[in-house]
């Protein structure tokens, strides 16, 4: 970790870039984003379809590279990490929540929790001792041997959560974590990943139109055309 990190900025971006080439055409997905996060935050990115969001959280994941300026996580400057540097960092200090859940079908809920501590090299009784404990956490101990096909959408997202949360990581990104839920599982999962957050002292970083998530932001950031419009204190309930 950087001795210069700051436990009160988990996150800063810097004049923040990205460009794709489409064909022959130059797509400027962000244009010069400068912000910063501080930790054990509940913030979220929103904007129209297309504005950058899903595109920030990439790149702030380091699953994808600015074409210019420079991204800051956990107090590195991780556009200067090798592939396999960055993928340790990666594994060590960030979360996925996705849309679709992505659980792996043919792993069951506790499986599913437990692959990112085999990934992390841990013993099988740490392993056991983590995941169960988070499965208690997000209420599904008693389904951990259910394949995904055999939970609730919500349940399907709760095990997201356990197996995000599981490595302990500094920050975990979501990316409309609640569309393919109902209004009323929705708001269940947005208090379970609220408690979360106040007991773990994690950050968490949302992409999301969901007007629910939105209303428990501690700060808001609104992006249009790939551009910082607006960075507001949330007004959580």
């Amino acid at each position: 970790m950087n001795p210069q990190f700051s436990s009160s900025n988990v996150v800063r971006l810097s004049g923040v870039s990205k460009t794709y080439r489409v064909g022959a055409t130059d797509v400027k997905a962000l244009d010069g984003i400068s912000l910063s996060i501080p930790s054990n935050r509940f913030s979220i990115v929103i904007g129209a379809s297309g504005s950058g969001k899903t595109t920030l959280l990439n790149l702030l994941g380091c699953i994808d590279a600015p074409t210019g300026g420079a991204v800051e996580v956990c107090g590195e400057n991780v556009t200067a990490l090798s592939d396999d540097t960055l993928a340790d960092f990666r594994a060590r200090n960030i979360g996925f929540i996705f849309q679709n859940f992505s659980l792996v079908p043919v792993l069951t809920a506790y499986e599913n929790v437990e692959y990112p501590l085999m990934l992390l090299g841990m013993t099988a009784s740490t392993r056991r001792l983590r995941a169960m404990a988070m499965l208690e956490a997000v209420g599904l101990v008693e389904r951990a041997h259910r394949f995904p096909n055999e939970l609730s959408g919500g349940q399907k997202q709760r095990v997201a959560i356990a197996r995000a949360l599981v490595k302990r990581p500094t920050l975990v990104l979501a990316d409309e974590p609640t569309a393919n839920l109902d209004s009323a599982t929705g708001a269940s999962i947005i208090a379970l990943m609220r408690h979360i957050q106040a007991e773990l002292k994690t950050t968490f970083i949302f992409a999301s139109h969901d007007a629910q998530l939105i209303a428990h932001a501690d700060e808001i950031f609104s992006i249009r055309d790939g551009a910082l419009l607006e960075h507001r204190v949330g007004t959580k309930p």
